[in-house]
């Protein structure tokens, strides 16, 4: 361990002060993004990103046949816990390169050789990863406005109709993202009272008016297992996914660091709170649901397709049902607003290297707002086609929320596992984990691997063109065509994260930018 580093768990080291502006120009960038988000902000974006009332519910009825109470409700400490080290890891990185790129930059930084390879392909696994959870948070909005339309209007939950609405959330984010930048900002600081007052109204209402709960030997023992296979132990694992699908997107802190105050330190607390607080609101809200289930076959019938909708109707009658429904789509609808604009800031920086195709359109800043528009647009169409396969597939929504698991986790530990081989060659930030940092490390590379394998394998048995989970399909697809372009092109001109030169052209860039 460094003699000049202190024992201490988690200890932010004094070292000669730098401003953001200065820090960035040393990762060799200017300053063209507008640096207006508090640390409160920062930390909002990812905490809305992983959004309790979006994951939690859109999966619940996939929990409800995959392992059933006794698994929804410790399967989400047991996530949350191994969730908390990959966090960890990561936050200790981002204070070190606070910059918009995040993962593939660090991937570039940190590797002994090879670094453009290695920033290549986190960047794409982390492209994969954003696409997939703008759409698999915009769909669960689809699925949950599409049960309340139908209890208010009869417009029946179909794929058809899903899907239509579906594509009006995404081109409400994207305009909220382009026309609306400052209100975007506040609503993502208002979107954490939402979701914390909105568990308490939720669970609240759950506990005080139904006439009977469950009982305890329900919610936390009963095991169910509907999906075909006979392995309890296999079900088990496939219920990880309620829990793990969840906690995604906390990046976004790392991604919005060229727009945060104090970003080295900003960043990484933004991650590392987004996740335990996530973990405190979430298992309450999946005990509190679990205890106000009045009739668990009921619920999964529902003709709303959605069964969170059916147990607060049974639990509240119609109104109240509805009342609380509101409550979810309105978080929902935040969730996925803020993970359009993390997504747009992630294409905004890989495209600043050159490494999309039509890069230099990705890349571009509306001079108005010194955002990425272009790089909004390609973050929301990329979710629409994405989901679009739910018109034919049926378990299109677990294959989504699995590619979002594996692309984001696979493009979070790379860089973890490059910060494992550098050791004490490391060069830590003002936020860092001393003497635990190995051994934090090796637990979120070793998590990550289980669960990458895991949730390419069927959820229901027997497999059938209805049931096939095309997990594997589409991470080999991105996989793939990132790896015949490296091989075919882009090894040849692709340098990883590019700098755009002195301090004197960096602050000439940013005039340009601001003038």
């Amino acid at each position: 361990m460094d003699k000049h580093v202190p024992s201490a768990d988690l200890h932010e080291r004094t070292s000669p002060p730098l401003s953001d502006e200065q820090r960035l120009h040393q990762l060799g960038y200017a300053q063209e993004l507008a640096r207006s988000m508090s640390a409160f902000s920062n930390f909002a974006v990812s905490f809305t990103i992983i959004s309790v009332l979006s994951g939690c519910l859109t999966l619940y009825g996939f929990g409800m046949n995959t392992g059933g109470p006794a698994l929804i409700t410790w399967g989400w400490p047991l996530v949350g816990a191994m969730t908390l080290f990959v966090g960890l890891a990561m936050a200790e990185v981002c204070s070190s390169y606070p910059t918009a790129g995040g993962l593939y930059y660090w991937a570039a930084k940190l590797a002994p050789s090879h670094g453009p390879a290695w920033a290549w392909f986190t960047g794409w696994f982390n492209f994969l990863g954003q696409i997939a959870v703008t759409a698999g948070v915009d769909f669960g909005a689809a699925f949950f406005m599409n049960a309340l339309l139908d209890l208010q209007f009869g417009f029946a939950a179909t794929p058809a109709h899903t899907i239509m609405l579906f594509g009006l959330v995404l081109l409400a984010h994207g305009l909220l993202n382009t026309f609306g930048v400052k209100l975007v900002s506040f609503l993502s600081n208002v979107s954490v009272w939402w979701h914390v007052l909105g568990v308490l109204v939720i669970v609240g209402a759950l506990a005080v008016l139904p006439s009977r709960h469950q009982s305890a030997s329900f919610v936390f023992t009963h095991f169910v297992n509907n999906t075909g296979w006979h392995s309890g132990f296999y079900v088990g694992l496939l219920s990880l996914l309620l829990a793990q699908y969840t906690f995604t997107g906390y990046d976004a802190s790392a991604h919005m660091s060229e727009e945060t105050h104090d970003a080295a330190k900003a960043g990484p607390r933004g991650i590392v709170m987004s996740i335990l607080v996530s973990l405190v609101a979430g298992w309450i809200l999946l005990v509190g649901i679990t205890f106000a289930i009045q009739d668990y076959g009921g619920a999964l019938a529902s003709e709303t397709g959605v069964p969170p909708a059916q147990i607060f109707i049974d639990a509240l009658g119609a109104t109240g049902g509805k009342l609380l429904l509101l409550v979810v789509i309105g978080a929902q609808f935040f969730c996925g607003m803020s993970s359009v604009t993390a997504n747009s800031r992630m294409i905004y920086a890989f495209s600043r290297d050159g490494a999309l195709p039509g890069s230099r359109v990705w890349h571009r800043i509306n001079k108005r707002t010194r955002t990425p528009t272009n790089a909004v647009w390609l973050a929301a169409g990329g979710a629409f086609l994405l989901g679009l396969p739910y018109l034919w597939n049926a378990t299109a929504y677990a294959a989504v929320t699995s590619i979002a698991v594996i692309g984001l986790y696979i493009a979070y530990v790379l860089p973890v596992f490059l910060r494992l081989v550098q050791g004490s060659r490391f060069e830590r930030g003002p936020w860092h984990l001393g003497r635990w940092s190995r051994l934090v490390g090796v637990i979120a590379v070793g998590w990550t691997l289980f669960i990458s394998v895991l949730f390419m394998l069927p959820t229901s048995s027997p497999v059938t063109a209805t049931t096939f989970n095309y997990t594997p399909l589409a991470v080999l697809l991105v996989l793939g065509f990132a790896g015949a372009w490296w091989l075919i092109s882009a090894r040849k001109w692709f340098t990883g994260p590019k700098v755009q030169g002195t301090a004197e052209e960096l602050a000439a860039i940013e005039h340009d930018i601001q003038f």
